[in-house]
């Protein structure tokens, strides 16, 4: 059985994978963390997470009669990319073509290996990448691919903070290898291999972690900028700085990632065009250059209106009032929540005079709202 894992995991290294390990699903996660999170509302508005709970920590309830997870790690760090000094700024993973659709395909080929290697029937395994209920950082811990840090990512010693994760669940039993350990005891400690160090909790702008490895979304800034649909909170805007899509200042603080180099990139296909878009270009997007721009990319979930919102907040924060006119542009735009973002980014360049007329023009109680609370501040 060992020998045959063994080729199994060089084979499914070989379709472009940069790690591959194997977990038992026996005995099952401990489910007190998650559900406290839950509990307390650490997931904002995500609602699919409490809903699914018991599927994250049974992948039985996905897949009966499911033994094994085999788990797949996509190192996505590319040295090259000119993004630090890029602005605005954007989540490393987001300059991709969407992972979602070039990691999947993969996936298909690493089950036709299943079946073909293994003699696994399509009706034994089931495959995700960050789309079903399924715990792929805790199972990856369980695996020895990395361990989970303070900043609750999986760290992993080779490839740093900067992995895309996709899981196989399958009926066939494998040998599982052996977690991160630092001494006999609970592998899945959060924080095993950090020490006394708590750059990612300190370095966070929006002092987003209630405590080790504990994340209140409401006040990450990639929940922010990605998930929430709505207006984003006044109070966190001034920290969300130039950034227009995700975060990574947990990520990118993390001594681990001095050992990590840049991925293979078989599976994944670089964007690092979209690192050149500047300010001013996404102030004035329209819904035909976003999709040209964006098409293809993770970027699209946001759609238009989340990105001209975001962008608003970093052109508020940029102190250039060369950004005041789009932004007066598009406090007049047809969606109310890019408008109040709009609003208090031009007020935040001075611009408060000029957006008389805009505010004149609107009725929407929470455009009227926003300038009112700005031109107080502004008084």
């Amino acid at each position: 059985m060992h020998e045959g894992k063994e080729e199994l995991r060089r084979r499914l290294e070989d379709l472009g994978f940069d790690d591959v390990r194997f977990a038992a699903l026996a005995p099952p996660l401990p489910g007190a963390g998650l559900l406290s999170w839950l509990a307390s509302g650490g997931h904002a508005d995500m609602g699919w997470m409490e809903r699914t709970a018991a599927k994250r920590l049974d992948p039985g309830l996905v897949l009966p009669g499911a033994r094994s997870a085999i788990l797949l790690g996509v190192n996505y760090l590319d040295e090259e990319a000119a993004n630090a000094g890029s602005r605005p700024l954007w989540a490393r993973y987001a300059l991709y073509r969407d992972y979602h659709d070039t990691v999947k395909p993969a996936l298909a080929r690493a089950g036709a290996v299943l079946e073909e290697f293994c003699g696994v029937p399509s009706a034994d395994y089931r495959y995700y990448v960050d789309t079903g209920p399924v715990l792929e950082r805790a199972w990856a811990a369980r695996a020895g691919l990395g361990f989970i840090g303070k900043n609750s990512m999986l760290i992993s010693r080779r490839h740093g903070n900067w992995l895309f994760l996709a899981g196989i669940l399958t009926r066939r039993e494998f040998e599982p290898d052996p977690p991160v350990r630092r001494r006999p005891g609970e592998p899945g400690e959060i924080g095993l291999l950090c020490g006394k160090c708590t750059r990612c909790l300190d370095a966070c702008p929006t002092r987003a972690f209630d405590g080790p490895g504990i994340v209140n979304a409401g006040r990450c800034i990639s929940y922010q900028t990605i998930e929430n649909k709505g207006i984003i909170p006044r109070e966190l805007r001034p920290a969300i700085g130039a950034r227009v899509y995700g975060c990574d200042v947990c990520l990118e603080v993390c001594p681990w990632n001095r050992f990590a180099r840049s991925g293979r990139r078989l599976i994944i296909a670089a964007r690092r065009d979209i690192a050149e878009v500047s300010l001013r270009d996404l102030l004035g997007l329209t819904p035909a250059l976003y999709a040209e721009l964006f098409r293809g990319t993770a970027i699209k979930r946001i759609k238009l209106t989340g990105l001209l919102r975001n962008a608003s907040i970093a052109a508020g924060n940029s102190n250039d009032p060369g950004l005041i006119a789009p932004l007066l542009r598009l406090a007049s735009h047809p969606s109310p929540v890019v408008r109040v973002h709009a609003v208090w980014a031009a007020f935040r360049l001075g611009a408060g005079p000029s957006l008389s007329r805009a505010r004149a023009a609107e009725s929407d109680p929470s455009v009227l709202s926003e300038y009112a609370k700005s031109e107080s501040e502004a008084d």
